[in-house]
């Protein structure tokens, strides 16, 4: 399927289009009225559904002309996606324009509704708090169209540091503020390795590897991950292991879909079945009863806006991992989502939370993927490692890791991140070697720390100078330095079916009892007591 923009596709000629019938000129001005630079629409439906044009405002003495454009052969232009697919997958060749959606009236001289309400498109005044809330109450359903962090008429407020006091809240107007006011030099330069993804017998060898217990961090506790798991191909056992050894565990859903829709506009209750039960799948297959999984992130960091977020207070999440902030000269610090988020809305499908959350944020630093960052002109940032494009060899891989390591270090010594999914690092040696050569080299500093994204937490909510930081209790109170043997060497290969997935026999490894179905979204027991016949 092609992804492009057709832009990208065929290139643009600039015409003036004329009535295959009549040749007279299409009004451009009229057409482009309104339009937005980059819509495409069709100048008529007749024909093979290849040809669409775009307004260009940026002609000769400003005159507005029509930017012609044709997908190649075989393939028909979707309307609704904006790209050109095979012929077969498009099913609006009948309609010239995307539907547009009506705007509610928010900003107006005088006001046109009484104090406490807002005007729908069509001018009809319902109360303010109806706005954005997931529900059409407009007859035109414009209070749903305007929901963006900028624009969302309920969003949270800018931060106000006086509101704001830690353990609790944490803003700063621009993002970049230490917690604490504690003097840059007295800074622990904390860096948070984190994988997304299934826990099994393709990647356990690599993590034992990187975090392999003979590596301390400066107050002698070993160095700390954080793992996203999602559920299929999981094994249980392992990841009870990880927790043994006092790694983070936290959730990357059970289904993980690659439906993005699925997420950026999925409904309370899916979150709710994704999140919730992929962590009471955890809690019992990997015997963790303590309360400790309490990080979210999003498949493919697809953000579910508001929704997402009361799902995550609802259920005692502490914190999600999946908004990035685009590549800056200062980074970012994590943030509670009590006030407005102090970044522009950045990566996938935009999706995010508008509204006050009691939720902290672990906001997600883009990379600087430049080979030589002193002369090279600038590349778009990149947030998992893997997606980093243009890091081919070791030498790269190394040059990143340090270059990135020298923008945190050297302004305000915001957490660093660095996101894997493990096939990435397996896929070359090198890669692997050069990470481990990295954390070598940063645990001779003093002042560099490896720990997972609660004890980032910890520390903020705590902010204390790295002269004190060897006896900070809370990194050191548990699982400082684990040794001994796994609770159980040989656990249970569970072979079972759900009839969520017919046809499929999946193995589950957990040390714990088998359950008596393959756990999945309805059922994430496997006790079989929600599964609708």
């Amino acid at each position: 399927m092609l992804q492009k923009k057709v832009s990208e596709v065929t290139g643009e000629s600039r015409v003036k289009r004329q009535e295959e019938d009549g040749g007279d000129e299409v009004n451009a001005e009229q057409l482009c009225d309104g339009r937005p630079a980059d819509e495409y629409f069709r100048l008529t439906t007749e024909g093979d559904c290849r040809d669409v044009v775009r307004c260009d405002k940026g002609g000769e003495n400003g005159v507005t002309r029509l930017a012609s454009v044709r997908c190649p052969g075989g393939l028909a232009f979707d309307i609704d996606r904006q790209t050109c697919d095979w012929k077969t997958h498009v099913k609006n060749c009948d309609k010239i324009e995307k539907p547009r959606k009506v705007l509610p009236i928010l900003k107006t001289d005088e006001p046109i509704c009484p104090e406490g309400k807002l005007a729908c498109g069509s001018g009809d005044c319902i109360e303010k708090e109806l706005f954005c809330n997931g529900k059409f109450d407009c007859k035109d359903e414009s209070d749903e169209n305007a929901c963006t962090v900028d624009v969302d008429p309920n969003r949270a407020p800018d931060c106000d540091p006086n509101q704001c006091a830690l353990p609790d809240c944490f803003c700063s107007a621009d993002g970049t503020r230490i917690p604490g006011g504690i003097e840059v030099n007295q800074v622990p330069q904390m860096i948070t390795i984190t994988f997304n993804g299934a826990v099994n017998v393709d990647n356990i060898d690599l993590y034992e590897q990187i975090f392999n217990g003979n590596r301390h961090n400066p107050n002698g506790c070993q160095i700390r991950g954080t793992f996203f798991v999602s559920h299929k191909y999981t094994n249980y056992a392992a990841v009870q292991e990880l927790h043994r050894k006092g790694h983070e565990i936290s959730v990357f859903s059970i289904t993980h879909k690659d439906d993005p829709q699925y997420w950026s506009s999925g409904s309370y209750d899916d979150w709710l079945a994704e999140m919730a039960g992929a962590r009471l799948i955890i809690e019992r297959f990997a015997n963790i009863t303590d309360s400790s999984i309490i990080g979210v992130r999003a498949p493919y960091l697809r953000v579910g806006g508001n929704k997402q977020f009361e799902m995550m207070a609802d259920q005692y999440f502490v914190y999600d991992a999946s908004i990035t902030a685009p590549l800056g000269r200062v980074p970012i610090w994590p943030y509670t989502l009590y006030f407005r988020m102090p970044h522009k809305c950045n990566g996938n499908a935009h999706n995010c939370p508008s509204r006050s959350h009691p939720v902290w944020e672990m906001v997600m630093n883009e990379l600087d993927r430049r080979d030589d960052p002193t002369f090279d002109e600038s590349l778009p940032g990149c947030h998992v490692v893997d997606s980093c494009s243009n890091i081919q060899t070791g030498e790269q891989f190394a040059r990143l890791l340090r270059h990135n390591f020298n923008r945190h270090y050297s302004t305000n010594r915001a957490p660093l991140g660095f996101h894997f999914h493990a096939s990435w690092l397996k896929s070359k040696k090198e890669f692997r070697d050069e990470l481990i050569k990295f954390i070598e080299e940063m645990l001779e500093k003093n002042d560099v720390y490896f720990t997972s994204l609660i004890q980032v937490i910890q520390w903020m909510q705590n902010p204390t100078e790295l002269t004190s930081l060897r006896d900070f209790q809370e990194w050191k109170q548990d699982k400082c330095d684990v040794k001994g043997q796994p609770f159980c060497s040989l656990p249970n290969a569970c072979p079972l079916t759900t009839r969520e997935l017919p046809g499929e026999t999946l193995r589950l490894f957990t040390c714990m009892e088998c359950p008596n179905n393959y756990p999945w979204i309805l059922d994430p027991t496997g006790e079989g007591f929600n599964v609708k016949k």
